[in-house]
């Protein structure tokens, strides 16, 4: 790979953070919080600014980067995990038992099912982002609402 002079490198660096980071920010969430996961990515981006030559060769940057923000919010454990209240009262009415419910949840099935059914990504995309098979991220997905389900007294 032909040496980037420092401009092209920031250009490139820039570009790729724009776009990866909504996507590891909200799969973070179900794992550390809403603010963790804002630590967790600006950790992981920074990792990458520093090893940018070495992760832009890689096959799955994204996935990496999300792997590295996994590991940092794992060890800094500052937040129980959580999810946001609604400020808005106009938004719609959501199970109370719900948070307790994803946290029961493992936390890839949480992350699953917070990214393909609470945010509506398709699952391609979730098994590129956290480096599984899309038919690994279907089971998690599936088992995940079973769970929650059971623990919410719904029906399948």
């Amino acid at each position: 790979m032909p040496m980037l002079t420092e401009a092209t490198r920031e250009e490139a660096f820039t570009a790729f953070a724009r776009e990866v980071e909504p996507r590891i920010r909200h799969a973070l969430i179900p794992i550390c919080g809403v603010e963790g996961a804002k630590d967790a990515t600006a950790d992981a981006l920074l990792y990458g600014w520093q090893h940018w030559e070495r992760l832009s060769g890689m096959d799955n940057p994204a996935g990496y980067l999300y792997r590295v923000g996994r590991t940092t919010a794992s060890r800094a454990r500052r937040r129980k995990v959580g999810f946001p209240s609604v400020p808005n009262p106009q938004l719609p009415w959501v199970e109370p038992g719900l948070p307790a419910a994803l946290g029961r949840l493992s936390p890839k099935q949480r992350t699953v099912v917070w990214l393909v059914h609470g945010l509506g990504w398709p699952q391609v995309e979730v098994a590129e982002l956290l480096g599984l098979s899309p038919p690994t991220v279907q089971t998690h997905a599936r088992r995940g609402m079973e769970k929650l389900r059971a623990h919410l007294g719904g029906t399948s």
